[in-house]
């Protein structure tokens, strides 16, 4: 299908199914809004959240090694390659710039978006890491969330085989969710701390998911 197609049906999905668009961005940006609301006021989320924490951390090798893959020291690389690549594979395709920048702006945006938010709800962490505060929301969880998701949305059409695109999709649930566990398992965060990041991050990739599919180059699938 011609490029003017895929623009063409992206157009016409989000036209005909608005609801689903705002459903996308909307749901988990509420569900942020409710989560955070709850951290800053104490509520039985909140109470709720830390006696499942209670339940779930035990720290060891494994979560440690989990929570490591958010690092930016490991996440940031892995999508820093597949910018390289799909820059150097789209070059010479009209504005093959533009998804290699959005990509870049938003990895950049994440610290922008959860140190102030840390800042404002000054949570403290669970009782496996020293005294302090600004856990909420989780950083790792977003420098994942982000880096892998990105790296994800930006080789799918570069992918021939619907086998290869699920590989890719799971590979990329299976980091992000691997992190999320780790962090949890081994006390470094609250599960509320990883859930508010999910819902933060999904509202940013939902947004470069459709301005990937409008920008897509020719005899490649959406």
């Amino acid at each position: 299908m011609p490029i003017s197609g895929n623009q063409d049906l992206a157009e016409s999905t989000t036209a005909r199914h608005p609801r689903f668009w705002a459903l996308l961005l909307g749901l988990p940006a509420l569900l942020f809004a409710l989560i955070t609301w709850q951290v800053v006021d104490g509520g039985p989320l909140v109470r709720l959240d830390e006696r499942v924490s209670r339940g779930l951390v035990h720290p060891d090798g494994l979560s440690e090694f989990l929570s490591d893959l958010g690092n930016v020291q490991v996440a940031v690389p892995v999508l820093a390659v597949a910018l390289g690549y799909v820059a150097l594979r789209t070059r010479r395709t009209d504005r093959w710039w533009l998804p290699v920048t959005a990509v870049a702006l938003l990895m950049a945006l994440v610290p922008v978006l959860i140190i102030p938010l840390k800042e404002l709800t000054d949570r403290p962490g669970t009782p496996a890491v020293p005294p302090g505060t600004g856990y909420y929301p989780s950083g790792h969880t977003a420098t994942a969330a982000v880096a892998y998701g990105c790296a994800t949305l930006l080789l799918l059409p570069r992918l021939v085989t619907h086998l290869a695109r699920r590989a890719l999709v799971t590979a990329c649930l299976v980091l992000v969710l691997g992190v999320s566990y780790g962090l949890v398992r081994r006390g470094y965060h609250w599960p509320l701390d990883v859930v508010a990041s999910w819902c933060l991050c999904a509202v940013p990739l939902s947004s470069l998911w459709l301005f990937l599919g409008r920008t897509t180059p020719p005899g490649q699938p959406r």
